[in-house]
C-alpha cells in the first residue's frame, strides 16, 4: 500500500526581473504623464491674454523676430539720415524710433513676466509632485530594508552595530531635514554678515 504523498511547501513567489523592470518603466511612465498633465492643465486654463503673452514670449525669442529688428533699424536710420534723398521724418536723434522702442519693451516686459509667473507656477506644482514621489520612494526603501533586517535576525545573524544603518532603519522626518537645512542656511548667512563686518 503506497503512503500518501506529501506535498513540499511552495516556495515564494517572485516576480522575474523582466516583471520588474515592466513595472518599474510603467511607474517612470506615469510620473511623466503626470509631469505632462501639469502643464497641459495649466495651458487649458489659461485666460486670453496669458495665451497671448505665450505666444508673444515665444515670438520674441526667435530668430526671425531679431531679424525683423535689425532691417527695421537699419531701414528707418537709413531713412532718416537722409540717404538717397529720402524725406526724414523722425531726424536724428530719432525720437520717434526711441519711444516705439520703450513702449515695446515695456509691453514686450509685461508679458514676458507673465508668461514666466506661469512657469514658476508649474515648476512648483512639478517640485511638489516629484518631492512627494521621492517620500513615497524613500518610505519603500526603508520598509524594504526592515524587511530585510527582520529577515536577517530570524536566520539568527546579528545585525551589525552600524549607526547608519539604524538611522537608515528609521523613517525619514521630512520636517526636521526642512529646520536642519533652514539652519545651516541662517548660520552661513550669518557668518557672511561676520565676515563682512569684520573687514
Amino acid at each position: 500500500m503506497a503512503s500518501p504523498s506529501h506535498s513540499a511547501p511552495s516556495a515564494p513567489q517572485y516576480a522575474p526581473p523582466a516583471r520588474r523592470h515592466e513595472r518599474r518603466a510603467h511607474r517612470h511612465a506615469g510620473t511623466r504623464r503626470a509631469m505632462r498633465a501639469i502643464k497641459a492643465q495649466h495651458a487649458a486654463d489659461r485666460t486670453p491674454i496669458q495665451a497671448v503673452a505665450d505666444r508673444l514670449t515665444s515670438a520674441a525669442a526667435s530668430t526671425p523676430f531679431f531679424l525683423f529688428h535689425v532691417a527695421w533699424f537699419a531701414l528707418w536710420i537709413a531713412w532718416n539720415v537722409g540717404l538717397g534723398g529720402a524725406r526724414r521724418f523722425d531726424p536724428y536723434p530719432f525720437g520717434l524710433l526711441t519711444m516705439v522702442v520703450s513702449l515695446e519693451a515695456i509691453f514686450l516686459s509685461i508679458f514676458v513676466l507673465m508668461s514666466q509667473g506661469r512657469e514658476a507656477a508649474i515648476a512648483e506644482i512639478r517640485e511638489e509632485v516629484t518631492l512627494a514621489v521621492n517620500l513615497r520612494m524613500e518610505e519603500e526603501v526603508t520598509k524594504t530594508l526592515q524587511l530585510v533586517a527582520g529577515l536577517y535576525a530570524r536566520l539568527g545573524h546579528q545585525l551589525a552595530e552600524d549607526e547608519d544603518l539604524r538611522d537608515m532603519l528609521q523613517p525619514l522626518d521630512a520636517e526636521a531635514m526642512e529646520h536642519a537645512l533652514l539652519e545651516q542656511i541662517e548660520a552661513s548667512a550669518l557668518q557672511k554678515r561676520n565676515h563682512a563686518a569684520s573687514r
